[in-house]
């Protein structure tokens, strides 16, 4: 055989090694299409059971979330083909969930509309999503604007401390009717800085310093800045009585630190003084300690002869809701009261949805998040990889402190359900973190496409 007879062969014999990897997004469309379909299925059943008929909007409303959610597909489709086919449509279904829910509470409270607003924010957060997903190419620009990031995230925590107090927090810049929470927003700069910092410090933070029992402590140099960051932010919170947020920010500096470091005693460092942290402010915060007196006596207001309190309403939900539930529009949920649309939207959906509803929207955020781990493994670059953990990490968070605190698992904090709960700054600030998930879970996938098989 000749030497060019072989080369060709060689080159036929590799070639055939390639692996391409399958792009997936029939699947993302289809998943979309079940999306949608559900979303303007419960629409139309919250009609049902409270008018006896269809409501007059539902076309429209199915349009709408349609058109937005095939925008979305085509962005990633454009931009991002290897991107995980899971992430979009499970934003899709809790959103338009979200809009189910507070639709159906609107309907108890007719000078209360909260739907139309939720939908126009989360229109926004569509367009924040499609851009993101355009414009920005790699996840690993971001590396350079880690102190541009830190310094807007301050800035936005301390906005809140010159606006009045709402329902005891200062959360809120409220102007001409016009209201936003900027630390919703801060989480995700947070979450970018701490990637950041951490990925190009990790050899520093695992093998400087000294060593205390099973425990390496970085030297200060190093773990220095970053800790006065954290304590800067989370003092701010406190300030602000915003206490959820900052047991949030807590929680992703301690998960980041332990990814970025693979040593498990800073999990058992941070569980240590997230417990002498809530204790400390538990007592010493009125407005705390109020929360607190009613997660461990949730009806004492009841044998005081003042009526049940928001938490033991709650409670009453989730259990008049049983494992099937009431059905959409049949619950009485709104008797909670004011933060029913928000803090304790999850009752509607455990009384109206049942045990069974409220596990599938609970597997819906855990594949989220188990999405985004998944796509951080994936990746070699260490930022990505601490930036993916962080936002799906801001996910898991989110969700156990508030679904936690409505259930009675533990004290109750003012955040607002991903999605879910009525909330512009919140559902737009989803939609980013989704956005960011995309765009690395595309670049975890890419990077293994038409490599040759071994």
């Amino acid at each position: 055989m000749s030497k060019a007879g072989s080369t060709l062969e060689a080159a036929t014999d590799r070639s055939a090694l390639v692996v391409r990897l399958p792009r997936r997004r029939g699947i993302e469309l289809a998943l979309i299409v079940v999306a949608v379909l559900l979303s303007v299925y419960g629409y139309c059943a919250v009609g049902l059971a409270k008018n006896g008929s269809v409501p007059p909007g539902a076309a429209g409303y199915g349009a709408g979330l349609g058109v937005l959610a095939l925008l979305a597909h085509g962005a990633v489709r454009l931009r991002a083909p290897y991107a995980d086919p899971l992430l979009l449509p499970i934003g899709v279904l809790l959103n338009g969930l979200g809009l189910v829910l507070i639709y159906r509470l609107d309907l108890e409270t007719p000078g209360d509309r909260a739907a139309p607003t939720q939908l126009v924010w989360s229109t926004l957060g569509v367009g924040l999503f499609i851009v993101v997903v355009l414009l920005l190419r790699d996840h690993r620009v971001l590396q350079r604007y880690a102190y541009v990031c830190v310094v807007a995230a301050l800035a936005l925590l301390t906005l809140p401390i010159f606006f009045p107090a709402v329902n005891g927090a200062r959360i809120w810049i409220r102007i001409a009717g016009f209201s936003i929470q900027p630390g919703e927003f801060a989480k995700v700069l947070l979450a970018v800085f701490f990637a950041a910092y951490l990925a190009a410090n990790r050899n520093a933070l695992r093998y400087t310093g000294r060593r205390i029992w099973r425990l390496q402590l970085p030297t200060g140099r190093v773990l220095g800045p970053i800790v006065a960051i954290w304590l800067l932010s989370v003092g701010v919170l406190i300030l602000e009585r915003d206490l959820g947020t900052s047991l949030l920010f807590f929680g992703l500096f301690v998960v980041l630190l332990y990814v970025a470091t693979g040593r498990t005693g800073w999990i058992a460092v941070g569980l240590l003084l997230a417990a002498l942290g809530a204790v400390a402010v538990g007592w010493l915060e009125p407005h705390v300690h109020s929360r607190v007196e009613d997660w461990l006596h949730p009806f004492a207001s009841i044998e005081a002869g003042q009526g049940a309190n928001q938490l033991a309403q709650s409670l009453f939900a989730f259990a008049a809701g049983g494992v099937l539930g009431t059905g959409l529009g049949l619950g009485h949920s709104i008797l909670i009261g004011f933060a029913t649309k928000s803090d304790f939207i999850l009752a509607t959906a455990g009384e109206e949805l049942g045990l069974a509803g409220l596990s599938a929207i609970f597997l819906l955020y855990g594949l989220l998040v188990e999405r985004g781990y998944r796509a951080g493994l994936l990746l070699r670059d260490p930022f990505g990889r601490l930036l993916a953990v962080g936002l799906a990490s801001i996910v898991a968070l989110q969700v156990f402190v508030i679904a936690g605190g409505v259930t009675g698992l533990i004290p109750l904090t003012g955040m607002a359900m991903p999605f879910l709960a009525q909330g512009g700054s919140s559902v737009v600030t989803n939609w980013a973190i989704v956005a960011l998930l995309v765009r690395v879970s595309d670049s975890a996938r890419r990077q293994y496409d038409g490599q040759v098989a071994p």
